[in-house]
């Protein structure tokens, strides 16, 4: 007996240390070898379209900075579109297109950036939480109902990716929400976890934790964040090493780029903090019609997730399926593609 509690104590002792010197050491440093610098990127100088208009939305203690659109020559109150980007995205990338386009044919549009990320405001930096993303989401409606150009009562959502199913988790709550655009999105939190576990692999995933968990025990100390990059290429260390996924998000970044470099890399405390908020879960208690556009060779998100849903919804699912992989959607003619069929879906459900 006292053996086993000599070895007993040995191991939380070894324990003890292994976790000190995963927590507070560099031996977990920032792996910035697949950060931001390596995707080619150029900082240019684009000019700001005419109709662009830099607003400030406040949430809580923090600024939400956004990017209002508003059509010229157009009869106001017009109705608005409020587009909510993806994992890690800001307002200043692949989203303009679509205001831009939406914007043309006669509704205002709302672009913004989720707090910890891009210009707005709010510590660490990077930060990825679900609720606080919704809640940013909430803020941003309050606000275009409060413009007097905008018709309060037709008030489009549109989500992409990791923020494709904000739409529909809002809509469930808000009932004068008229439509919503659920793009390549992340629809049902269950099936995603295990389509990563799937791409990603068992040891993928376990080193993903050891890094939340330093950044999370770090938090709790007042120390820096702890950052890890968003895409990698298959066999790096990153969230995302999908086959495909950072070239193709390269050539994104590269045929499109920002004004400022795309930051690819996160706090990667989300791991283990519990988000929550699945769309799928709000479904039934959704009214109004929804768009989909989904991306048929998708390998970031679970494939079928968005059937499961479009069968609650029932006739209130436009459902529009691209041969296509997870980015293709916004450039070249798979955008043309799907920003015409979005525009006819808006124009028919928002009555203009």
């Amino acid at each position: 007996m006292k053996i086993l509690l000599i070895a007993l104590g040995i191991f939380i002792l070894l324990f003890i240390i292994s976790m000190v010197i995963i927590i507070f050491t560099p031996v977990l440093s920032d792996p910035k070898e697949a950060f931001s610098e390596d995707m080619n990127q150029t900082n240019i100088n684009r000019p700001s379209p005419e109709n662009r208009e830099s607003i400030s939305i406040k949430v809580g203690n923090d600024i939400v900075k956004a990017w209002l659109y508003l059509p010229q020559n157009h009869q106001f109150p017009v109705p608005c579109v409020i587009l909510s980007n993806g994992f890690g995205g800001i307002k200043d990338g692949l989203l303009e297109k679509f205001a831009l386009r939406y914007a043309q044919e006669g509704m205002a549009s709302i672009n913004y950036d989720y707090r910890y990320f891009g210009e707005s405001s709010g510590e660490p930096r990077q930060y990825y939480n679900k609720a606080a993303q919704l809640e940013d989401l909430k803020a941003v409606i309050a606000y275009a109902r409060s413009r007097k150009e905008i018709d309060g009562n037709k008030i489009a959502l549109f989500g992409t990716s990791g923020g494709g199913g904000y739409g529909l988790i809002e809509a469930a709550n808000d009932k004068n929400i008229s439509a919503v655009i659920s793009q390549c999105p992340a629809l049902d939190e269950e099936a995603d976890g295990k389509h990563a576990l799937q791409v990603h692999g068992m040891g993928h995933m376990l080193k993903l934790l050891i890094h939340a968990i330093r950044d999370k025990v770090r938090s709790r100390f007042g120390l820096s964040p702890h950052l890890i990059p968003i895409f990698g290429p298959p066999g790096s260390f990153a969230v995302l090493t999908a086959p495909g996924a950072f070239d193709e998000f390269a050539k994104l970044i590269a045929a499109y780029p920002p004004s400022k470099p795309f930051q690819n890399r996160i706090s990667a405390r989300f791991i283990v903090e519990k988000q929550g908020f699945s769309p799928v879960d709000y479904a039934d208690k959704v009214d109004c019609p929804v768009h989909f556009a989904i991306s048929e060779f998708d390998n970031l998100v679970a494939p079928d997730s968005y059937k499961r849903i479009a069968e609650i919804l029932g006739e209130k699912a436009d459902i529009h399926v691209y041969p296509i992989g997870h980015f293709d959607i916004y450039i070249g003619e798979d955008f043309e593609k799907a920003v015409t069929n979005q525009i006819k879906f808006l124009k028919k459900n928002l009555s203009y």
